[in-house]
């Protein structure tokens, strides 16, 4: 489970490219991303945070159980952790991680809707 985020640091908040989940940067620093720090590597990396997640997102999404949520679903984060969610996300994961995805058989789909099914 994903820490939530407190009101105070919500100017700090950032997101994740990949899954869009929402954190403080000591967070992704501390623990990674709890839904794809195996691809993003992003724990313990400053410079990786930064090319990894963005301040730039719309609207934040609750979620509390994934598999239930019609949301998470509609959002394509139904497999993941519980926490808070961007609705989209500004940006596109690094090259070396698109890659990846793309040797593993896994298409990219950017968070910031221009891509809907």
């Amino acid at each position: 489970m994903a820490t939530i985020p407190t009101q105070a640091r919500s100017k700090q908040l950032r997101a994740c490219l990949l899954c869009s989940i929402i954190q403080h940067p000591m967070d992704f620093r501390k623990n990674g991303c709890p839904n794809c720090e195996e691809l993003m590597q992003m724990k313990g990396s400053p410079d990786r945070i930064s090319v990894c997640t963005t301040t730039y997102f719309d609207g934040i999404i609750a979620v509390i159980d994934a598999e239930a949520s019609w949301v998470a679903r509609w959002q394509r984060t139904s497999k993941y952790v519980r926490g808070m969610y961007a609705v989209r996300v500004k940006g596109r994961i690094p090259e070396d991680v698109e890659a990846e995805l793309e040797s593993r058989g896994i298409k990219y789909r950017p968070r910031d809707q221009s891509d809907q099914d």
